[in-house]
This record gives C-alpha cells, structure tokens and sequence, in this order.
C-alpha cells in the first residue's frame, strides 16, 4: 500500500482573472477545448493546458493568446495532476463557455470556474498526482438580508445576465 501526501497548490493568476480547472482524458483535449472556447463567440481571449497522463507525458497547450497560454502552462506544471486542464480567459466569463466545456467527449468533470483565489488540493502517491478538490474563495461571511437580496438582482441586470 501506497502512501497518500495531501498538498495545496494555489493557482497563481491576476485577482479578478477567470480560469476553469476540469478533468478529461484524451490526447485530443486540447483541440477539442480549444474549438469548445472559439466557438463559444464573443471574443473570448484564452490559453489552456492539459496535463497528459500516458505515453509521453506532455504538458499540451492551446489558445488564442500568448500570455494566458503562458500563464496555463506554468499553473499545469505546478498542479502536475494526470488529465487535468486548466483555462484561463479575458473577456468573457466561464458561464458564456461552460456548456461547450461541459459537452467536449473527453472532459469528466469541473473542478470550479471563478474568477476567486483557487487553491488545488492534490493527493500525491508514488504513481502521481489528483486533483482531490478545490478551495473557491473564501467561507460565507453572513446571509444575504433583503437589500442584499435587491443589490444581487440588480446587479444580474446591470451585466446583462437577467432582464
């Protein structure tokens, strides 16, 4: 039996940044998100990179902008997990891209799309590294009272999300 070291592997990104950290498992990940975010429209501006788990072992990078590739390279070699990815976008928002992410074949699962600090919990074995989870942001600081509740709506119309 194998000894599991628990680590956190916080996400280095400009504060108010919004980046999707998933899972998928196939060489082909990184075209398919890379179609999955261009046609998303908008001029979303993107990088991503997908750790490979088998064959060579590659960390594989896409995207239509230098420094958020750049940027996706360097939180992928930190994470270091088998088959996950990271993207990270100027632009637009993770929900303007969320549902072409989810519906790539080979993606399995989102860890969180935020534009918060993220904290990457990792399980490291002798084999390699998972992503056990993520730390989004920070705990609740109260319950929203009903100017609250008026402010949040007003601000999902402002923005263009509700009419």
């Amino acid at each position: 039996m194998s000894e599991v070291k628990i680590k956190s592997v916080r996400v280095d990104k400009p504060e108010e940044m919004n980046m999707i950290l998933g899972q998928s498992h196939f060489i082909k990940t990184v075209e398919d998100l890379y179609e999955a975010a261009a046609n998303a429209g908008g001029g979303i501006r993107f990088g991503l990179a997908f750790c490979e788990a088998s064959g060579p072992r590659l960390i594989r990078c896409d995207g239509n902008d230098e420094k958020l590739i750049e940027l996706a390279k360097k939180n992928a070699e930190n994470v270091a997990a088998g088959h996950c990815f990271i993207l990270f976008m100027e632009d637009g928002f993770p929900i303007n891209i969320m549902n072409n992410i989810k519906s790539v074949p080979e993606v399995c699962a989102i860890f969180c799309a935020t534009a918060n600090p993220v904290e990457v919990i990792i399980g490291e074995t002798e084999q390699g590294r998972a992503v056990l989870g993520v730390v989004d942001g920070y705990p609740p600081a109260g319950t929203e009272d009903e100017e609250d509740v008026r402010e949040r709506k007003q601000l999902l119309r402002t923005i263009g999300y509700k009419t």
